[in-house]
């Protein structure tokens, strides 16, 4: 048991979800240097750029985010997208286990837009994810524009 479908996590991806709550990332972490346990080990309201901040660079996170765009002058759209962060210094066992660990979180965290691999804070460029998010929304009412 990884730890990834406790209560904590889930009451975490619920409040993400939700429209009348705040949150709107969630944070997973490995519990310890070696095994699969996971734990929940921040929230937040402050969107991809406060998430970013959280990130670290010797570890394997998972991220679940909210994001919400105009989608044209009198509507906007909400889509979430997961992050699976491997920070630069991530040892090299860890890395290898990431695409079998990832599988765990994707059922739990399941309902995403868009996936961002990201070992690089960079990669959390909310411009750069919005696109992202539209291509795989369907309709683009901005003509394909940022």
């Amino acid at each position: 048991m990884s730890g990834i479908d406790s209560p904590e996590i889930l009451t975490a991806y619920d409040a993400v979800r939700s429209d009348k709550d705040e949150t709107n990332w969630l944070l997973i972490s490995y519990a310890s240097a070696t095994g699969n346990q996971m734990v929940l080990s921040k929230t937040g309201t402050g969107g991809l750029a406060e998430l970013a901040e959280e990130l670290d660079n010797s570890q394997v996170q998972y991220a679940y985010v909210r994001v919400e765009y105009a989608n044209d002058a009198e509507s906007k759209r909400v889509k979430f997208a997961l992050v699976v962060w491997i920070g630069e210094n991530t040892k090299v066992m860890r890395k290898a286990r990431v695409s079998i660990e990832a599988g765990a979180v994707k059922k739990v965290l399941s309902h995403y837009s868009v996936q961002v691999d990201a070992d690089d804070k960079r990669d959390l460029n909310e411009a750069d994810i919005v696109t992202r998010l539209r291509k795989a929304g369907g309709a683009d009412y901005n003509g394909g524009r940022g």
